[in-house]
């Protein structure tokens, strides 16, 4: 594992979804990646995916997603290989990155393809609920105010994306702020999948 959180690369992700439960059916509809190293901006991968199935109205209620901009959208088979390579050789991370993960294995297990291993991720979630315990919600908006952060959450993909890179980056701050070791930052909250 890399001595410093600076010195490595990682992509921050996020999916919206027909719906929560990718075991029961719901497919992933939009995927978007920043890749950075340290503050600087590296790439961007942002794609709508069609996903051969309607979207919840639940899910629609969040993400505004409609059928009409998914028809003429590629289909994970056309989109997943990108991603891949947009990932290689980085640390992934994303805001309750066990959901985003679950959605993006079971995508592959559809079009044949091994699931994602061997890859260190960092959980912007856990890493929210270990430097700013006590917050009554946990939602990315919720902390992202707390942390000074204007938050317009529109929950979709690349926004989401974006904010949760502030706040990754706003809870390192804190995480030096107290003094602790900065070399230790990726082997308290990286998790290797």
């Amino acid at each position: 594992m890399p001595e410093h959180v600076d010195e490595i690369e990682i992509t921050v992700f996020d999916t919206e979804t027909t719906g929560l439960k990718p075991l029961e059916g719901d497919r992933i509809v939009e995927l978007a990646a920043l890749r950075f190293k340290a503050s600087q901006r590296l790439a961007v991968f942002d794609e709508l995916v069609n996903p051969g199935r309607q979207i919840s109205p639940g899910a629609f209620a969040v993400n505004k997603i409609t059928p009409e901009m998914l028809k003429d959208a590629p289909i994970i088979d056309a989109v997943m290989p990108r991603f891949l390579d947009f990932i290689k050789d980085s640390y992934l991370c994303s805001y309750n990155a066990e959901f985003d993960i679950s959605f993006l294995n079971n995508e592959l297990k559809l079009i044949g393809f091994p699931a994602i291993k061997n890859i260190f991720v960092f959980d912007v979630l856990a890493i929210a609920r270990k430097l700013m315990p006590g917050l009554q919600r946990y939602a990315l908006c919720f902390v992202a105010d707390k942390l000074e952060i204007k938050c317009a959450q529109q929950h979709r993909a690349l926004a989401d994306v974006e904010l949760s890179w502030e706040v990754f980056t706003r809870l390192k701050k804190i995480y030096q702020q107290k003094g602790m070791d900065p070399v230790r930052f990726c082997e308290l909250f990286a998790f290797r999948i």
